[in-house]
């Protein structure tokens, strides 16, 4: 597997909220993030280490072999550092493709979970 994207920030919660949340986002019905699109699936675990680390399955049905690795650290004032890798076998993607999956990966993380701690 190779790096094919990476970005990290932070996020409100400490770790082992976030590592919930990541683990089970479909936890509170009521603060839905994970919405996915069409050619979309849920993920499922593949590797966790609580509260630190994270592996999902890929996302998407036209590239089976992803994986998105979390990577948990506090961030010294009570939140988490979240950095999330997207890992691909080659070929990597064409450059269109992957533009929308690391979009789609800064949306869901950087975007919808975010905003479901407050932020």
């Amino acid at each position: 597997m190779i790096e094919a994207g990476s970005r990290a920030r932070t996020q409100p919660p400490p770790p082992a909220v976030v590592f919930e949340a990541l683990t089970e986002p479909d936890r509170d019905p009521a603060r839905p993030w994970l919405r996915l699109l069409d050619d979309e699936q849920p993920p499922r675990i593949l590797h966790a280490e609580h509260p630190r680390v994270v592996v999902w399955s890929s996302l998407w049905t036209g590239r089976p072999d992803a994986q998105v690795r979390f990577d948990l650290v506090p961030d010294g004032g009570g939140g988490t550092r979240l950095r999330w890798t997207l890992l691909v076998a080659e070929p990597l993607p064409d450059p269109s493709l992957l533009g929308h999956l690391r979009k789609r990966l800064n949306q869901l993380i950087n975007a919808n979970l975010r905003y479901t701690f407050g932020q």
